[in-house]
């Protein structure tokens, strides 16, 4: 798969094989290790007798639904996930997942993105959703475009100066 968006109902589903390799790390972890040990503590703590006003059985149980949710979750998400590899690109002259693109807005203020998967996206790094308003405006286009995204403040026009990729491996 080139990275190239299909139907909107598989976009929540792209994710990065980098990760799908940290779900599934996250996973493996809740499965094996966090899980296991608060039964332990739980089934220690329903040993201890009033169970009404045992503290550690009462958030065992708690935490053992919070870790039963992230697991359904996780597995779920796994389970139909679209790993897209976006060093596979082949038109690197657009938009598409995986890209990485600089654009600047009406104030010549340049910033950079990472178009990722819903579950892998971190502002903070500079990745945005692939299903966010911002990667939707810049999805398909190319080097020059002028773009009007539509935000909270009103319509704002952004031109597309860089788009780059991974290197093949």
């Amino acid at each position: 798969m080139t990275g190239e968006v299909s139907g909107s109902e598989d976009l929540r589903r792209y994710i990065t094989p980098a990760g799908l390799r940290i779900m599934r790390a996250e996973l493996s972890q809740l499965v094996r290790e966090e899980r296991p040990s608060v039964v332990e503590v739980v089934s220690w703590a329903a040993g201890n007798g009033d169970r009404s006003e045992n503290g550690d059985y009462i958030y065992g149980k708690k935490r053992l639904r919070e870790i039963d949710r992230r697991i359904r979750f996780l597995t779920k998400r796994v389970e139909t996930a679209i790993s897209v590899e976006p060093a596979e690109q082949t038109r690197r002259d657009r938009v598409f997942f995986g890209a990485t693109v600089t654009y600047a807005d009406e104030s010549d203020r340049e910033t950079t993105v990472t178009i990722v998967g819903v579950d892998e996206a971190v502002t903070e790094r500079g990745e945005i959703s692939l299903v966010s308003p911002v990667a939707r405006a810049l999805l398909g286009r190319g080097v020059g475009d002028e773009i009007t995204l539509h935000t909270p403040r009103g319509p704002e026009l952004i031109e597309l100066l860089a788009i780059s990729y991974p290197p093949p491996a």
